[in-house]
């Protein structure tokens, strides 16, 4: 081939590099500011006395248990709150303000074995209590749970407010529980990077084995002096709701902030997520120095007054809303608003604002097709997420 012809060839191979360079550019910007999808809020039920958790048992029921935070459950069926709750347990609880009867988690066995597990605060004399507890359905009618309980685990509480609350099995089969931090301001006693102390933490126990529970042998801290073994990560304010990604199996928590910063976690085995050294990516308090080596940084952060108390929700995975897929949808209870995170590149993630509601959101629901729904405390009614 001669100089020029040669010459001629890397231009155009050049020309030809430099356009599909352009394109697949272009084709990244466009998919980084790809618009979100478009929802509403379809009415479900309403009637609720304060609801805060919304759950299914997987039973092949169809039947979705909703937690009402005075220390009742009850259950929906055919859009239809039943006039008997499933459980009621109002004269064990204390209630009002961030306590309460507060999560509620099936077996995922339960079909078979009828259990079930709550999380409720209680006073003991003067003391402030958590109870993990475990109730079973009734033998003679399953729409109605034995009131006999039997407690699983303790923790004494110093203040009355940031009690997490969620329950839930993971992929793995363990029981995860989210602890706050004890309350107050400012996490006064710095429970959250306390290891010798259940409060600030990510719990991980086995329900299967033990009394009155096992502890599993990969949890991070088994075997090391002065931690609990029941850490599975460390350092939360107050891990209100969380939940497994039914796909990819990551564990989302949505943190709630002090003062000026709400965040989302992706929780890992031993992960220090920074509370009360770093509120979200910051040091705490705002404007002061701190040590940020070994902290995870949230993949989300929203600054007040945008919002003011994380709701953390679901990742998306039904085929009802194709364009919603793949988004963790997730809100905040003072403004009402819904956002959705999107994970545009491995760690990258995007915020979308999806609606903006007026709600007093308390949680997100999954029902057993994968449809989501949302909790409004204030008014105590539950929305379906539909198509917009």
């Amino acid at each position: 081939m001669s100089q020029t012809r040669l010459s001629q060839t890397q231009s155009k191979l050049s020309h030809i590099i430099h356009i599909f360079a352009v394109m697949f550019l272009v084709v990244g910007v466009a998919s980084a500011v790809t618009p979100p999808p478009v929802i509403a809020l379809e009415p479900f039920v309403s009637g609720l006395s304060s609801p805060i958790d919304f759950q299914v048992a997987k039973d092949g029921t169809g039947r979705i248990f909703v937690v009402e935070q005075g220390g009742t459950i009850r259950i929906i069926k055919n859009k239809k709150v039943l006039a008997k709750p499933f459980l009621n347990i109002t004269s064990l609880v204390v209630s009002g303000g961030e306590e309460g009867l507060l999560g509620l988690a099936f077996h995922p066995s339960y079909k078979t074995n009828g259990r079930f597990f709550v999380n409720y605060t209680r006073m003991v004399g003067t003391q402030i209590q958590t109870v993990i507890a475990e109730y079973h359905q009734s033998a003679a009618n399953r729409d109605v749970a034995d009131p006999t309980g039997r407690i699983l685990l303790k923790v004494n509480q110093p203040f009355d407010n940031h009690k997490g609350g969620q329950l839930a099995f993971g992929p793995d089969g363990y029981f995860y529980i989210g602890l706050g931090d004890g309350g107050d301001i400012g996490d006064p006693f710095k429970n959250g990077q306390n290891l010798s102390t259940l409060l600030g933490k990510m719990l991980r126990i086995d329900v299967n084995s033990g009394t009155p529970y096992g502890i599993p042998p990969d949890n991070p801290f088994v075997g090391q002096a002065g931690k609990k073994p029941e850490i599975w990560a460390y350092g939360f304010r107050n891990p209100w709701r969380f939940s497994f990604d039914t796909q990819k199996k990551r564990l989302f928590v949505g943190d709630v902030g002090q003062d000026a910063y709400e965040e989302i976690d992706i929780v890992t085995a031993g992960g220090n997520f920074g509370w009360n050294v770093m509120e979200g990516k910051h040091c705490y308090p705002t404007g002061t120095s701190c040590k940020q080596a070994g902290k995870i940084l949230p993949i989300d952060e929203i600054a007040h007054p945008s919002a003011a108390a994380i709701i953390g929700g679901y990742v998306y995975r039904s085929s009802a809303i194709a364009r919603l897929g793949g988004y963790y949808v997730y809100g905040d209870f003072i403004t009402g608003n819904v956002w959705g995170l999107k994970e545009i590149s491995a760690g990258v993630w995007q915020r979308a604002t999806l609606l903006s509601t007026g709600r007093g959101i308390s949680a997100f629901g999954r029902d057993g097709s994968g449809n989501l729904y949302v909790i409004d405390y204030l008014n105590g009614s539950i929305f379906k997420i539909v198509q917009g």
